[in-house]
């Protein structure tokens, strides 16, 4: 017996909230639990690589995690609520937005607003990447235990009492370190750099977005600049890293990488570049056109190809004589 429509709303909308579910669940783990153990990566004697000076918390820096975190969260939500507010107005007195919009969850059997769709699932989609990069960069920094540039500042290994009588002497071991456990962590775990990953990805987002969803005239300069903009934030938000000694160029790398693999995946791939379903009329269209049957039509020769055949036949009997 088939699903019935209310019945097969309910268990998807229940899948996709146990997967969003699932997902904030494991992001918390990974950032404010110990459930997964850092790798302790060693270091050489007096390495120069991890000798820059500490540079305090993260809360002086330029780019605080407030900061950072208020505008990936706040800033798409307040572009994507306008853009589709504006969309929806524009597209109010036609009735094709309407029907673009008609999706297996709804169908026909209720009725929700173009308007609410689109923004709630944009929207989600978004929210459900920003969780996704954390859990990929937390997840980089546990298997990876890379260091920061300032790690001995907070390490403080005793050196006589690890014998560093040269500089090539490797030494591992979470007990080689006197300083504060807590900052040590802290600084075993920089790649990638969830700083440069968060940013460009929600950078990377709107700017796919705005590009694909604002199609209004006048408009072509502005949108390369406002993408741009965003892009240029996110870029110097991943030089800030590297100029305050808190990660290292691979970290930052690294982390652009994560932030826009995972932002081109969802905009393609999960919700087509913003666009709306396409009309069921036409599918049956495109359907009905591909299924007719092909027509013979025999060829009529036009009268410049006439001339050209007699020319032909008068040289060939020329050459023949």
């Amino acid at each position: 017996m088939p699903l019935q429509p209310a019945a097969f709303i309910s268990s998807m909308l229940y899948f996709q909230m146990v997967i969003m579910a699932g997902t904030v669940m494991l992001a918390y783990y990974f950032e404010y639990t110990d459930t997964f153990t850092v790798n302790v990566q060693g270091f050489f004697c007096h390495d120069s690589a991890y000798r820059k000076p500490y540079p305090g918390p993260e809360d002086s820096s330029a780019v605080p995690p407030v900061l950072l975190y208020s505008l990936a969260a706040g800033v798409p939500v307040l572009v994507i609520i306008v853009g589709e507010t504006a969309v929806f107005c524009l597209q109010l007195a036609t009735r094709d937005f309407e029907n673009q919009e008609k999706t297996i969850l709804t169908g026909d059997c209720c009725y929700v607003n173009p308007l609410v769709r689109r923004t709630v699932r944009f929207l989600g989609i978004y929210t459900f990447g920003l969780f996704a990069t954390d859990i990929f960069v937390n997840a980089g920094q546990v298997v990876t235990g890379n260091l920061a540039p300032h790690f001995l500042a907070l390490c403080k290994p005793n050196y006589t009492a690890l014998g560093c009588q040269q500089y090539t002497q490797f030494i591992s071991g979470e007990e080689a370190c006197t300083g504060n456990p807590d900052l040590i962590m802290r600084a075993r775990k920089t790649f990638p750099s969830k700083e440069a990953a968060l940013s460009v990805y929600a950078a990377m987002y709107l700017t796919m977005y705005i590009t694909n969803t604002i199609k209004a005239k006048g408009t072509r300069l502005a949108k390369p600049v406002l993408c741009l903009g965003l892009m240029c934030l996110a870029f110097l938000t991943g030089l800030n890293r590297v100029a305050e000694y808190r990660n290292h160029w691979s970290d930052v790398i690294a982390g652009f990488l994560v932030g826009i693999s995972i932002a081109v995946f969802l905009v393609v791939c999960v919700v087509n570049n913003f666009k709306g379903r396409q009309p069921e009329n036409g599918h049956m269209h495109r359907d009905s056109v591909a299924r007719m049957p092909m027509i013979n039509i025999p060829r009529v020769e036009s009268p410049l190809e006439k001339v050209a055949s007699v020319q032909n036949h008068i040289t060939a009997f020329a050459e023949v004589t």
